[in-house]
């Protein structure tokens, strides 16, 4: 008996520590790593980086722990330099996170011993230790053994009035001894300076966000209401990095709510809070991805109460290895890290008291395979490591950049391996395959991760082919369709005009050609069609019907490169989108027109309302045809055709109006003004009726309810 207890015991043993082995890697993380998909939705994935340690001061080596420190920086040697904001130091530890010396009190250039004021960062590069010292307003330079060499002052230009403040809190300098600094009391942008400390100038300036009713209404304020008003000027940036090329780094946490929001999926650099601008201040980030590389991407509503809603303020940027990128939030505890081309590698970090979990964020350094995290509340940092994961982002990353465009598939699928749901990998296989002349691999993988350049690219060169194949084909299709076209309207033409002269009843054919002849003589059409009976209301509401499904074919037909999320619709909704606002406008028009001697009558709207459709659907098809033969470069074509259809049709609505109510160019203009109030003005009592019939309904349901329980 005791040897099967032992036996089993044993076995049970084997088992968990198989399940353990075979555990992935996030599941033992204290936090979660994702991404997210086109819809905006988190997509989980294996941790890129896992905490290692957390160092504070007594790791270190201090019999005093830093205080509000706010900034960590590695240099090429893989020291660590933190600034202790409160105590007034720079403090260097070794790369094992030692104490290898500090920076407080220093000799200056009038051999007074001096000291720093709140220290705000710290820059490090071959020859210099650069030390923004905040409160004294000054750049203080050290070798980089710790020996003072000579401080920068405040930059002497009449751009900084003479009551300005002038508090650098961080800074970078470029290949050639450019000084960037960032001010957190100046809001003209980056202060660019020589290596003497000399001004340049400023570049990269915060765009504004203007609202035009509080601009009109500060034209009515006294000089004492502007002043206690906002004014409209640049936001200051708050941190800044430069890469090993020169490009610069900025960060801005306070950008307009609404403004950065709206950025998120329309990708506009004006409100992201991350830029990359080059040393003549223009912004060149690539932003690629689904949505603007500027943090959180799903959006709470902004409640004061709880840090992790509303969007994402960002407190610092690091330049990681292969063009990447970490931002982190602090409210949210999160580092998002980028690819160069702005697509989202990874998002990891929590708030909490596990190892790995901080309690408020700050800022954030790259050493090597690991990543330091400053946790600003706890006066740590933690560091974390790159975990297996991670090293395959990143060799694929470098393949591609060094063009070894087949080790880059490799490692690609090697990614996709452990994250099928990482669409920056399916983009990575789509390019490589694509430099690798393999156009139909490439749309494939392109195809799945919605990505639209490189899809365009490979089927330009497979149509070429195409193209070569069926040369003599297509040029005779193309002129058997323009004869065909030509005799057809020769045709419409001799029915139009046998029809005019014949006296009988109009055939239901006649009735729908005479479309043709109004869409291009909309005075005398709509005429004819009105006091001459060439229309109908059957032939009206088949060219609605026709409309209907033009507007359908083109929900389900148009090619992927017009529709990379290949976002369809419905029959229904496509009939409800169509005679909705045409019904809306008919009876709207006939209320109006009947009170201002209006001649025609309700069914005369309908009838006009749908022959001024008539455009719509050959204009339709022919571009949803177009959208599945066309380049990304040539959709400009299909958007213009759809275009034209819509003011041919907008142009016909009008002067059909017009000729079937006998009105003036200036009353139809007047009259058509007043449709469009009317039909807004109906459908607000539509749903002012909808709602309150919804209350009406449930207040019953809920007396129904109530007595049910009672009886």
């Amino acid at each position: 008996m005791k040897k099967k207890i032992v036996t089993f015991t044993l076995l049970l043993l084997c088992m968990v520590t198989l399940f353990a082995a075979a555990m992935p890697v996030s599941a033992l993380e204290p936090y979660t790593t994702y991404t997210y998909s086109p819809d905006g939705f988190a997509l989980k994935s294996p941790a890129a980086y896992s905490p290692t340690m957390s160092v504070d001061y007594k790791t270190v080596g201090l019999e005093t722990k830093w205080d509000d420190a706010a900034d960590i920086f590695v240099d090429d040697e893989d020291k660590v330099y933190l600034v202790d904001t409160a105590n007034n130091r720079i403090i260097v530890m070794t790369p094992f996170y030692k104490l290898d010396f500090i920076i407080d009190i220093f000799v200056n250039s009038q051999g007074v011993h001096d000291s720093f004021d709140k220290p705000g960062g710290v820059f490090v590069n071959e020859e210099h230790i650069y030390v923004c010292d905040t409160n004294n307003s000054r750049i203080v330079m050290f070798d980089r053994e710790g020996n003072f060499e000579k401080t920068i002052e405040k930059p002497e230009s009449a751009l900084f009035g003479e009551d300005s403040i002038y508090q650098p809190v961080a800074m970078a300098v470029d290949q050639y001894g450019r000084i960037y600094v960032v001010s957190q009391t100046t809001n003209q942008g980056v202060i660019v300076m020589d290596e003497n400390g000399t001004f340049n100038g400023f570049i990269g300036a915060q765009a504004v966000n203007y609202n035009i009713l509080d601009i009109i209404w500060r034209r009515f304020q006294s000089k004492e209401q502007r002043r206690k008003t906002s004014s409209y000027i640049p936001v200051s940036f708050n941190n800044i990095s430069i890469d090993e090329e020169g490009f610069i780094f900025v960060t801005n946490d306070s950008i307009d709510e609404t403004s950065q929001l709206g950025s998120i999926k329309s990708k506009s650099a004006a409100y992201s809070p991350v830029k990359k601008l080059n040393s003549a201040g223009d912004e060149i980030m690539k932003r690629n991805g689904f949505f603007d590389p500027g943090g959180e991407v799903d959006i709470k509503p902004k409640r004061d109460s709880n840090p992790h809603t509303g969007v994402s303020r960002i407190s610092d940027v690091a330049i990681g290895p292969e063009g990447t990128w970490s931002i982190v939030d602090p409210n949210r505890c999160k580092v998002f890290t980028y690819d160069s081309n702005g697509n989202m590698l990874f998002t990891f970090g929590d708030e909490g008291e596990q190892l790995g979990n901080i309690r408020k964020g700050g800022s954030l350094a790259y050493q090597g395979n690991y990543l330091l995290l400053l946790d600003v509340d706890n006066d740590t940092f933690t560091v974390y490591e790159r975990t297996e994961y991670g090293d395959l982002l990143i060799e694929a990353l470098a393949c591609e950049n060094d063009r070894r465009y087949n080790d880059a598939i490799d490692c690609w699928k090697s990614v996709l391996q452990r994250n099928n749901n990482f669409d920056t990998a399916y983009i990575g296989i789509g390019k490589a395959l694509y430099r690798e002349s393999d156009y139909e691999g490439a749309m494939e993988y392109l195809h799945a991760a919605y990505e639209t350049t490189y899809y365009s690219k490979s089927y330009q060169e497979l149509r070429k082919v195409w193209i070569a194949d069926f040369f003599v084909l297509i040029p005779i299709v193309i002129v058997v369709l323009c004869v065909a076209w030509t005799f057809f309207m020769k045709y419409v033409k001799r029915v139009n005009y046998e029809t005019a002269h014949s006296h009988g009843k109009r055939t239901y054919w006649q009735e729908l050609l005479y479309s043709f002849h109004l869409v291009f003589h909309p005075f005398d059409g709509f005429w004819d069609l009105k006091h001459e009976k060439r229309g109908s209301m059957r032939a009206a509401l088949t060219i609605l019907l026709i409309v209907i499904v033009a507007f359908f074919y083109q929900a389900v037909g148009t090619g992927y490169l017009m529709n990379p999320e290949e976002n369809y619709s419905t029959i229904l909704v496509q009939v409800a989108a169509v005679t909705v606002p045409l019904l809306l406008w008919s009876v709207s028009n006939w209320c109006l027109t009947t009170l201002f001697d209006g001649e025609g009558s309700l069914k005369d709207i309908i009838i006009a309302c749908c022959y001024a459709l008539a455009p719509m659907p050959l204009f339709l098809i022919i571009s949803t045809l177009l959208s599945n033969v066309v380049a990304l470069e040539e959709a400009q074509i299909v958007s213009l055709l759809v275009t034209i259809s819509f003011v041919w049709a907008a142009f016909l609505l009008f002067f059909g109006m017009m000729v079937t109510h006998d009105y003036s160019l200036f009353k139809t203009i007047t009259t058509t003004i007043g449709t469009v109030v009317a039909m807004a003005v109906i459908m607000f009592v539509a749903v002012l009726f909808t709602s309150l019939l919804g209350k009406i309904l449930s207040f019953i349901t809920q007396i129904y309810t109530e007595l049910s329980y009672r009886v």
